[in-house]
């Protein structure tokens, strides 16, 4: 009987927005170890998507360390040192006790920490310089919103990219990389890639895989798979544009055997594609007093008010009071919107139903953003904030699982506007989140959402209408007003159309 195959798993998983103030500590991690990580089948997450294809192949798993923390401020670099040390050590340990046939590792591909850019490309490299990985096959998944760096190119073997936005797919990529690894340990032949960066960057407003210019690029992408057979997959990346890297940005990477010039003739033609595009990238946004107005004559609902400045999937605090204060202003009621407070929550503590109490609620998390708004509140109810996820497929299922904690929540009731104020920040994946505290979000007339894209999944399927606004905060979609002091020039819009 052949040996099984020996795989090492692990999940280094940040989105890192250089432009906030908080730092990202251990504490904001969720850590797993050795046998964690195999406890992860079954709950959604592309580590169950490895472990689902390890399973149908009768690998061996070796399970050694999963970092992964909502997308918020630059990392502690300390956090990615030990990562790197309990890492380095189940590798070491696994080669010594039986040896290796492959790595395979989710990440998230926008991670940066105190005092490196580039910390994936870091622990590609690392694995490198470890006797007896300098051939190892290295294959993992990727998120859309990465910033992929020559290291990271360099370094593994085959990285494939969610190729939806909103990231249903986060799950099948995972199983896709998998699967191309079983491949290469079957036929022998291990690919290598090759990347480059577009003169281009989008907000995540315009990184949606349903509309142009994403849309272009992902059917290119695929047309290049089907037409040059020697190209394993060829990854769209989307970029982030809130963290202040070189390779923030637009970027295409591709996997391939054989000759290199069908690869590099590949990228560029994605990279010129995106180019030709750029202008499309840049979506417009409502006013936010407009589209609220509009709003409360519309006939039904619920109508969605979408904010991607305090997109909590993209690093915001998420307490932002913009949306708060248009429904309050406007006399909106039957709506709802969530808030990041602690403060607020505490400032509940221990209410009755119907009893009202004077409290600050949001705006205290970034200087950027509207302040607090001082409010009559009406006590609802109290919760611990724990919440089954509906939807398995979504993108708060691919990085957290099954279960998500908004830490001890409240629903208070403002001038008939229903908010829920929960103690840890929450991405709006997943109507779970309202529906677990007792509020219907399908029987609203608006509902304020902290997004910029990958809400969609959820919301789109109950919304009778949605609304993208512009407002003050760190996620803004205006971002040559960010301050980028490490991005490569020259970059559109940041820089001067005359440079590109």
């Amino acid at each position: 009987m052949p040996q099984r195959r020996r795989i090492l798993l692990a999940s280094l998983f940040h989105e890192t927005h250089s432009f906030v103030d908080e730092v990202t500590t251990l504490a904001d991690f969720t850590v797993r170890r050795a046998e964690e990580l195999v406890a992860r089948r079954g709950d959604g997450s592309t580590v169950d998507g490895f472990l689902e294809v390890a399973e149908a192949e009768g690998w061996e798993v070796v399970p050694s360390v999963d970092y992964t923390a909502l997308p918020a401020g630059t990392v502690e670099h300390a956090v990615f040192e030990q990562f790197l040390a309990e890492f380095d050590a189940a590798l070491r340990m696994a080669l010594e006790q039986g040896g290796l046939d492959g790595i395979w590792l989710a990440l998230h591909g926008a991670m940066v920490t105190t005092s490196c850019r580039d910390p994936e490309g870091q622990l590609l490299a690392h694995i490198r310089t470890v006797p007896g990985c300098e051939a190892l096959p290295v294959f993992g998944v990727f998120d859309l919103h990465a910033n992929f760096t020559a290291a990271m190119a360099e370094h593994a073997n085959l990285l494939v990219a969610y190729r939806e936005n909103p990231h249903a797919d986060a799950r099948d990529s995972a199983v896709r990389s998998a699967r191309l690894l079983a491949r290469a340990l079957k036929d022998g032949s291990c690919p290598r890639m090759l990347a480059r960066n577009a003169p281009v960057i989008w907000p995540p407003t315009g990184t949606g895989t349903a509309d142009r210019p994403m849309r272009d690029l992902e059917a290119l992408a695929r047309r290049i798979e089907e037409g040059i057979p020697a190209i394993w997959v060829a990854n769209v990346i989307g970029g982030y544009s809130f963290s202040d890297v070189p390779e923030a940005g637009v970027a295409f990477a591709v996997a391939f055997t054989g000759a290199e010039p069908p690869a590099r003739e590949a990228v560029a033609r994605l990279v010129e594609t995106a180019t030709e595009l750029r202008e499309l990238g840049l979506p417009a946004e409502w006013d936010i007093d407009d589209a609220v107005s509009q709003i409360r004559h519309l006939p039904g609902g619920p109508y969605l008010v979408v904010e991607p400045a305090d997109n909590i999937g993209g690093g915001a605090p998420g307490d932002g009071t913009s949306v708060l204060r248009a429904f309050l202003r406007h006399g909106v009621e039957n709506c709802a919107v969530a808030i990041a407070d602690p403060a607020a929550v505490a400032a509940m503590a221990g209410a009755r139903p119907g009893e009202i109490r004077t409290i600050s609620v949001g705006g205290k998390g970034n200087a950027i953003a509207e302040g607090p708004v001082e409010a009559e509140a009406r006590f609802v109810r109290a919760s611990d904030g724990i919440f089954t996820l509906e939807d398995l497929n979504s993108h708060l299922a691919a990085s957290q699982g099954s279960h998500f904690s908004m830490g001890p929540s409240v629903v208070v009731e403002v001038a008939g506007v229903t908010v829920l104020l929960t103690s840890r920040k929450t991405p709006p994946f997943d109507l779970g989140q309202f529906r677990s505290q007792g509020i219907h979000p399908e029987d609203l007339k608006a509902i304020g959402v902290k997004a910029a894209v990958a809400h969609r999944r959820a919301y789109d399927k109950i919304a009778r209408g949605s609304f993208t606004v512009a407002t003050p905060g760190p996620c803004t979609s205006r971002i040559g007003t960010l301050p980028f002091k490490h991005l490569r020039r020259p970059v559109f819009p940041i820089h001067a159309e005359s440079e590109l």
